[in-house]
């Protein structure tokens, strides 16, 4: 059970680190790559989700996303890593491309924070990632991908060099030996342990927003640690987007709030809907319903908006709205107080000023003398049907996670390079304060073909 590589993980940063070794080191490479899931669940988060891409027309990274990463994290988040992932950003569309992983370009049809315009994403989305680079793997003749096993210890040469893993699987336990171990396992979104000591009591609460994530219990915190790994990332925040409870489909998430208004189990307002983007505060949302809400939300706003251009199309769920003739009624379907939530509507209502609303800019069309405030489309809620969505937060990914560098190498807690041991993907921390929309999916494959390119390299 001799390998030139082994990765631990198969979402989009393992994947890429298995696709890209067997391209820099031939098609006779030896690869086995780790998936704790069974073969109809691999692919982590990147299988059920939407996997935006945060780019420009011509594929290069938002040319706004440094400067955000260095303004939220308040210096904290490492900027060379950045500036890599801005740098290498062509290449992994190239990679996408080489190996066929559909994907598509579109401009936004509402205001956003990416200053390039637009996104992209894998088509149908992220599962196209893992069906294909999967494929790529499958058809090569010295590699495969072991279903529900998952790696127990790393493995040590005498000098430090990492050179195997031990494993548990189907047949049992067995040491798998390697000249590099690409680690790409995820957080610990699943680890209700972790949750709690890093997130309080609560944390264990969330729940997640694809089945699988249950299968990330902070493995590359666990492996690294016994060889000095250090950490980096904010470990008392993550990545959780408001989702319909009534749905079991994964990435549920209800974008189209801005266009409504969002209220709480005694029917007030919290949060200005409208301070910013959906993109820019779906997050910030996500975390207030969770922190300060009870896990509880509504989002309240006429059907009229579901016959808007697009509006419709990010309300991912796929439960329908509820649907009431007056806002009473559906207060009362909820279990809200019908006269509070009426009052509530009543009172945004007439804070509402005048002019004309956008939904391609902040429109700057707001309310006064409430609060919260509504900064940009305020529109009011007056004719019915109305509509509403339950809301709840799931967690995506946590920001704490295993320290690398620009080079994906692992690092002990003086700055030194583990040898033969590399990271890519969420297992990695990296964000601190707030997560820049679009590039988790695209800073694993980014860095996961640059682990396979440093591991090549040692060949």
């Amino acid at each position: 059970m001799e390998y030139d590589l082994v990765v631990i993980g198969c979402g989009a940063g393992g994947l890429a680190a298995a696709v890209a070794y067997a391209e820099e080191a031939g098609a006779d490479a030896r690869i086995a790559v780790l998936e704790r899931a069974p073969r109809e669940g691999r692919g982590g988060a990147t299988r059920w989700t939407s996997s935006w891409f945060r780019i420009t027309a011509d594929r290069q990274l938002d040319p706004a996303f440094i400067g955000t990463m260095e303004r939220v994290s308040k210096g904290k988040a490492d900027l060379e890593y950045c500036r890599t992932l801005a740098a290498e950003t062509p290449c992994t569309f190239d990679f996408l491309d080489r190996h066929k992983v559909p994907w598509v370009y579109f401009e936004q049809p509402f205001a956003n924070r990416n200053s390039g315009g637009g996104l992209a994403m894998p088509v149908p989305g992220g599962v196209a990632i893992v069906d294909t680079l999967a494929a790529v793997i499958d058809a090569l003749p010295h590699a495969a991908i072991h279903y529900e096993t998952e790696a127990t210890a790393l493995a040590t040469a005498p000098d430090g060099r990492v050179n195997g893993v031990h494993v548990r699987g189907p047949d049992g336990e067995a040491l798998l030996t390697a000249r590099c171990v690409v680690i790409a396992c995820g957080g610990f979104e699943g680890a209700g342990d972790m949750l709690a000591e890093h997130l309080g009591p609560r944390g264990a609460e969330l729940p997640v927003i694809a089945p699988t994530l249950v299968n990330n219990q902070g493995d590359g915190i666990r492996l690294t640690q016994p060889l000095g790994g250090d950490v980096a990332g904010q470990f008392d925040m993550f990545h959780g987007e408001p989702v319909d409870t009534r749905s079991s489909k994964p990435d549920a998430v209800i974008y189209g709030y801005p266009f409504g208004i969002l209220v709480n189990r005694h029917g007030q307002r919290f949060f200005d809907e409208g301070q910013d983007s959906f993109d820019a505060t779906f997050e910030r949302l996500g975390y207030e319903i969770w922190a300060n809400q009870d896990q509880q939300a509504w989002f309240i706003g006429e059907k009229a908006i579901l016959d808007w251009p697009h509006v419709a199309d990010i309300m991912l769920t796929d439960q329908p709205p509820v649907e009431a003739d007056t806002l009473e009624e559906l207060a009362a379907i909820f279990g809200l107080d019908p006269q509070g939530l009426a009052q509530t509507v009543s009172e945004y209502n007439a804070a509402i000023q005048p002019g004309e609303s956008n939904r391609r800019i902040r429109d700057g069309k707001c309310t006064k003398g409430i609060e919260p405030p509504k900064s940009n489309w305020a529109t009011p809620i007056e004719s019915g049907p109305f509509i509403g969505y339950p809301l709840t937060t799931a967690i995506t990914f946590t920001f704490g996670g295993i320290r690398s560098d620009a080079r994906a190498r692992v690092l002990r807690h003086d700055g030194s390079a583990i040898p033969g041991l590399y990271a890519a993907g969420e297992v990695t921390g990296l964000y601190y304060g707030e997560y820049p929309a679009g590039t988790s999916v695209l800073r694993a494959l980014t860095f996961g073909r640059i682990a396979a390119r440093e591991a090549a390299a040692e060949r």
